[in-house]
């Protein structure tokens, strides 16, 4: 069994852009994880569009 592991998980988040509005979209995490069960940190964060672009997360900001 291996103690460090990268593991990539989906999910949906409401998300804010300046040109389009409120953004409904999935959002992808790559994190580095401590026996499969703790994680130790966000290695990085992506988005796919409509058109199947993906795009970093920091063009948008989460919406408060």
């Amino acid at each position: 069994m291996k103690l460090i592991t990268i593991t990539r998980n989906t999910k949906q988040e409401k998300r804010f852009n300046q040109k389009m509005g409120i953004l409904y979209t999935k959002v992808t995490y790559i994190k580095k994880v401590v026996l499969g069960i703790i994680p130790i940190n966000t290695l990085h964060k992506y988005r796919e569009t409509y058109y199947g672009k993906v795009k970093d997360c920091d063009k948008c900001v989460l919406n408060k």
